[in-house]
Formats: C-alpha cells, structure tokens, sequence
C-alpha cells in the first residue's frame, strides 16, 4: 500500500504557493498546516454577489461576474471546510437559490446569463431554463449537511425525492455525484438509505467518464459513493492517485483547459481535493 510521505506533501505546499488560486491557498492552509478558517472566508467573500449567489469565477470555467448555481455549490463547500455552516452567507445563498427555482422546486445547471461573459464552451444553456438534479441534489445535500432550515430545501428535497423515484435510466456522470451528495446529507436516513438500495446499480453502471474515475464518486469511505465500488478498486486507485502527483508537486486535471489561466486554477483545487482523499482514506502519512 503506497502512502504519500511529508515531504510530497511539501512539494504539493510549494506547488500551491506558485500556481494556485488565493482561496486555495487558504484551503491547504486550513487543512494541511493547521492554519485558520477566517482567511478562507475573506477570500471567499470577493466571489459573493449582492444577490446572495456566487460568481467572479469561483467556477473557473465561468469567468463572468453574475451568480450561478455551480459557483454557490463551491460556496457552500468551502463554508462547511472552514467549520461556517452558521455563516449567514448560508442562508443568503439559499436565498439566491429560492430566486432562480422552478415550479418543481429545483434550479437549472446554468443560466442563460452565462452567455453574458467568457466561459467553458460545454456551458451551454437552453433557450429555457429548466430544473436539473445536478446541481439541485448537491446544493439541497449541502444546505441539509449544514443544518440549514431555509424554505428552500423542502421543495428542492421533493425534486430530488422525484428524480430518485422516478430514476429508470442510466444518469449522466455529473447527475450521480448529485445524487450522492443528496443521499448522503439529506435528514430521513431510512428513506435514503431504502433509495440508494433501489438505485445503486444504476448508479454504479454511471460513475464514470472520460475525466472522473471512483475516486470522484468516493473521495471518502463514509459516503454512499464508496459502496459503488470493491475495496481492491478504491486501493488500486489510490496507489495510482499518489502516483499520479506531478514533478512540479500538484496534481494536473483530465479536461481541457479553454484558456490559460483556467489550468493552473483548477490545479489548485484540484491538489487540494486529492489530499483530502489520500487523508480520509489514511493514504497520508504525519
């Protein structure tokens, strides 16, 4: 069993410290250097619109200024990492997401705005919004995780609740760690666990695409995403992750970079994501 040792974790640090985002920076402060969660939240500040949403590209892919849904599921991420989920900043984006919802309480995966500004060409949006498990069931599992009680997430759990019921086609890759997020969070733990017991092949035949592998889908061995795979896959992945570490101490991404800043900024998530599963998984040596 391979486990990365302190002194990859430095290259990873000087990586860090030469090509990463601020915001990330801070992320690998907070978790690998026992540094304070109060930079991570004024950096995350510059990202927040009035409206109570997320943009400025916080999503590197959507450079544009105006708030999106992915954006303020990377909000809400960082917020939990930084130990605020009592952040009123919560709240404000459960306010923003109730601003963008559709009649069947969920909120599309991008919105027509993102034509306004320089992004991703897969963020393609119809001519028509309309409401999409990815990103709902990731944002109502985060606002679930954090104990939120904004009147958003009854309608948003009964959009994700009707996706699952309904699930008799193979899910797209994005759609399952959707579904995954919302499982593991949401509060009727029976009733989660009675869901993924009738989805769980369909999820497992999805969990994969042409940049994410296990390790996407089960970045840690408490999530409903582990019990997709067998325990030789999720340890031959592993030994290939910290294999996987580049000369330069971080780790590189599998999906095109559209514009040149937009790599190194996903680099530095990216880095940053990898070692929280090395650590969850005990692949981290002190």
């Amino acid at each position: 069993m391979r486990v990365l040792h302190a002194t990859d974790l430095a290259r990873a640090e000087r990586f860090m410290l030469l090509n990463a985002r601020l915001i990330d920076r801070h992320r690998f402060a907070l978790h690998f250097r026992g540094g304070p969660a109060a930079p991570v939240l004024a950096a995350l500040r510059a990202y927040e619109n009035p409206d109570g949403g997320y943009g400025h590209a916080l999503e590197p892919d959507l450079r544009g200024e105006g708030s999106q849904p992915v954006p303020t599921q990377h909000a809400l991420q960082f917020l939990h990492e930084a130990g605020a989920d009592g952040d009123p900043a919560v709240a404000r984006a459960g306010g923003y997401l109730a601003s963008i919802t559709g009649a069947g309480g969920g909120v599309p995966f991008v919105l027509p705005t993102v034509r306004d500004a320089p992004h991703g060409p897969w963020w393609q949006a119809p001519g028509e919004p309309f409401s999409h498990i990815n990103p709902t069931g990731t944002l109502a599992g985060m606002l679930h995780r954090a104990g939120s009680d904004h009147p958003w997430l009854g309608p948003a759990t009964g959009f994700c609740r009707r996706y699952l019921d309904d699930l008799t086609t193979e899910p797209g890759a994005y759609d399952v760690l959707a579904v995954l997020a919302f499982l593991d969070h949401v509060p009727d733990r029976d009733r989660a666990e009675a869901a993924f017991t009738r989805v769980r092949e369909t999820l497992a035949a999805a969990a994969h695409s042409d940049h994410q592998g296990p390790l996407d889908f089960a970045p840690a061995p408490d999530g409903y995403g582990r019990r997709l795979f067998t325990g030789d896959v999720i340890d031959a992945e592993l030994d290939a992750l910290i294999g996987a570490q580049g000369e330069d101490g971080g780790w590189d991404i599998a999906f095109p970079s559209w514009t040149p800043v937009t790599r190194p900024e996903w680099r530095g998530f990216t880095t940053v994501e990898r070692l929280l599963t090395l650590r969850a998984y005990g692949r981290l040596k002190p």
